[in-house]
């Protein structure tokens, strides 16, 4: 049978953009649909914005750290939010026509429209009213914030997709969730002035990070003055006339900002694809069900990035996924299947983390309590020492008992995000933690406390 494409990719997120260019590196005829904009979440609405955002927010104690370093700032530093804001704007379009140029550049077609299924190998383009078929479809449409609809009043609060559009910042807000997207835009918000409360309905923020990381991280998010409340299950949202919101809590607790912002995290974004006019099965969660090599259950049809059910919401997974698709469609390579369990990642919060491989909790649980080794360190970063920040970095590395491999490391401090990059790479190599004390560190730095940890605690 001919067919229009040898590759249709439904979605121009990370995962998506990189598999159709790749795919049409190694010759195929590729197409590729966006309803939006071409980048997805993590350029548009997410990983980019967000973090020039970070940056935005931690001058704050850049202003504070300076004093004790000897400048003078004879005024109080203000913060500008419209001028961000188009700074913002201006960087996202950037990225997303850089983009748009590089499929272009590689000869793949782009459909600015939404695209449905119409059959196992035929999509709809809803905009042009027209049905084009493919040897083979990729679904990359990423995910969505997801709001518990059930809660009264849920829709009187944004997410964060709007939180980079806002006319103005709030003075006070209200933060529903724990994970690391709420915890980061805690640390953004506070940082630029917004009064914030992070509302979390269990015990310790962060689920399935280490416990001790995220104990430590939840103290130092208090210190610096964001208002933590656990056990803080909502019940509803009112709007009052003055145009501020009331969150109550089942506890009977209720609390009056001027914006709430919902970050209870994210859902497939499989929404009226209609998979099941190709007989392609979704998970319970609404998630593409997929193999090690992000099949679906139909053989010609892949789904990668957030879509897909392996659990791992990062970007480079998404862009990992969709290279390696293309690779083994189009390129004759056996790409071996990703392991998620070691994949590295940073959550930006202030302090920042770090994380790679197992937590704790899990190293005990797979090697037993006498199976694990663990080191610790923790100290007062060197320019804080004058800057007079109360801010202290600490460091965690878990070793196999039996063989020595370093199988998990978790920072907390200034850097951490870019420390745990390398981390990552040591416990995906299987290095000893013999040969990490064997390093030569580097002084004065914080990552020398990576090689001369040599007492286990």
């Amino acid at each position: 049978m001919n067919y229009d494409y040898d590759l249709f990719v439904i979605g121009a997120g990370s995962g998506g953009v990189r598999a159709a260019r790749i795919a049409a590196s190694h010759g195929a005829k590729v197409a590729i649909a966006e309803e939006y904009r071409i980048g997805g979440t993590c350029v548009i609405r997410g990983c980019v914005p967000k973090k020039l955002m970070v940056h935005a927010a931690r001058f704050r104690d850049s202003f504070h750290d300076a004093v004790g370093f000897g400048w003078r700032i004879d005024t109080q530093p203000q913060f500008h939010w419209p001028t961000l804001r188009e700074k913002l704007r201006a960087e996202v379009s950037r990225l997303s026509g850089l983009y748009r140029q590089n499929l272009e550049r590689h000869g793949v077609e782009i459909f600015d429209s939404r695209a449905e299924f119409a059959g196992p190998h035929e999509i709809l383009l809803v905009s042009e009213e027209r049905i084009v078929s493919a040897r083979h479809i990729l679904v990359a449409t990423g995910s969505a914030p997801w709001v518990p609809h059930n809660i009264p009043g849920a829709a009187h609060a944004i997410t964060s997709n709007e939180i980079f559009e806002l006319d103005e910042l709030p003075a006070s807000i209200a933060i529903i969730g724990g994970g690391y997207i709420a915890v980061e835009f805690a640390c953004i918000l506070h940082g630029l002035g917004v009064e914030t409360h992070l509302l979390y309905r269990g015990p310790l923020i962060l689920r399935g990070f280490d416990t001790e990381l995220r104990e430590r991280l939840m103290e130092a998010l208090m210190k610096r003055g964001i208002h933590v409340h656990t056990h803080a299950d909502v019940d509803r949202i009112e709007r009052c006339e003055d145009a501020r919101r009331v969150v109550h809590t089942r506890k009977g607790e209720s609390l009056k900002v001027d914006q709430v912002l919902y970050a209870t995290g994210r859902e497939p974004y499989t929404f009226d694809l209609h998979l099941e006019k190709a007989g392609v099965e979704l998970a319970a969660n609404g998630a593409v069900k997929v193999d090690e090599h992000n099949r679906t259950n139909v053989k010609h049809i892949f789904a990668v990035g957030d879509v897909a059910d392996h659990g791992v919401q990062l970007t480079p997974v998404a862009i990992r996924e969709g290279h390696a698709v293309a690779d083994r469609l189009f390129g004759g390579r056996e790409v071996p299947a990703l392991d998620y369990a070691g994949v590295p990642t940073a959550v930006f919060t202030t302090p920042e983390m770090g994380t790679a491989g197992m937590t704790e909790e899990q190293a005990r649980e797979a090697l037993g309590a006498d199976g694990v080794k663990v080191f610790r360190s923790s100290f007062r970063p060197l320019a804080h020492s004058v800057s007079g920040r109360e801010e202290r970095t600490f460091m965690k590395l878990l070793v196999d008992a039996a063989n020595d491999r370093v199988i998990g490391a978790h920072l907390l401090g200034e850097g951490s995000g870019e420390l745990i990059q390398l981390l990552g790479t040591i416990i995906s190599a299987g290095i000893t933690k013999q040969q990490l004390d064997a390093t030569i560190a580097v002084h004065p730095t914080a990552a020398e406390e990576l090689v001369t940890m040599r007492e286990p605690s």
